[in-house]
């Protein structure tokens, strides 16, 4: 029954499914569907197949930690099952999936209502890559009748903020794209800059979309309030123990598909934000200082650690 795992890990590694909320999402449905066409005889084999699982679609992207934490919590959940019935843990698997789910959505709807309250009427709002939370932040602003403008970049080498611009079009909101190079130029015009994550560390630093960690610095330097929009769950506990978050490199065909030989093209797909250039982390516990990040976890979700 590892067909749907590795069927779903290679979508994931194909950037077939974008985002980390989506990653997460296609790795639970995988699992529940594991879980109920399992054909494991014991309770043994069946967590074999599970923590099989876990081990592939973990590793399928290096900088998801939402993915990690969401097998995480699904694993420790059905552990915590006293029963020996394989009938038993595949109701304890499908409960605990949609289970968070629902607490991940009504997590990007507390985030979206806190966000919106930062975006002010006639303001320029400046966001990079694509963040679903995000959207919906902007999304709850417009429904609550503010008028503002979006200014998006492109997000090469995959164009995700082309994602971004559509969503926001057919949300009815005024956008402007923009060339990633051209942040710079448009900086001073903005009020605010909102953007997602990939992960958060122990430090409360972020990792984002390559060009981020640049857009915080120019944001610094125009006096620009730079917010994280970011459910919690994409903390990575293992930064607490040392650990550094691993920065993908994707494929230089991405970058340039039909190169000259011999050249280097490196393609890391995120960066590093440092938490000084922070204004504040959004987040379904209010606005806080990334710094923080430990103590609010352990706070909310203790599981994780």
């Amino acid at each position: 029954m590892t067909e749907i795992i590795k069927s779903t890990a290679e979508k994931i590694k194909k950037l077939q499914v974008q985002g980390a909320r989506n990653v997460a999402i296609a790795a639970l449905q995988a699992v529940q569907t594991l879980a109920e066409q399992t054909k494991a005889k014991d309770k043994n084999q069946f967590f074999s197949e599970l923590n099989e699982a876990q081990k592939i679609l973990s590793t399928a992207r290096e900088t998801e930690p939402l993915l990690r934490n969401a097998l995480r919590c699904i694993i420790i959940n059905t552990q915590d099952l006293k029963t020996e019935k394989v009938s038993e843990l595949r109701k304890r698997v499908n409960s605990a999936v949609h289970q968070f789910l629902t607490d991940l959505e009504v997590s990007r709807e507390r985030t979206a209502e806190i966000g919106s309250k930062r975006i002010s009427n006639g303001s320029v709002v400046f966001t990079h890559c694509h963040s679903s939370t995000v959207t919906r932040l902007l999304s709850k602003a417009k429904s609550e009748g503010k008028k503002f403008r979006v200014i998006c970049t492109e997000t090469r080498p995959a164009f995700q903020g082309r994602i971004t611009a559509r969503e926001l079009v057919d949300l009815g909101i005024e956008t402007s794209f923009i060339v990633d190079s051209a942040a710079r130029t448009f900086m001073d015009k903005v009020d605010i800059v909102v953007v997602g994550a990939d992960a958060i560390t122990s430090e409360g630093n972020v990792v984002n979309k390559i060009g981020t960690g640049g857009i915080a610095v120019l944001a610094h330097e125009a006096r620009k309030p730079f917010y994280i929009v970011s459910e919690l769950l994409k903390f990575n506990p293992m930064t607490l123990i040392g650990e550094r978050e691993i920065i993908e490199q994707r494929d230089p065909a991405e970058v340039w598909s039909e190169a000259p030989q011999k050249i280097d093209i490196p393609n890391p797909a995120f960066d590093v934000t440092p938490n000084q250039y922070i204004h504040g982390l959004i987040c379904e516990e209010g606005v806080i200082p990334p710094q923080s990040i430990v103590e609010v976890m352990r706070r909310r979700y203790p599981w994780v650690f």
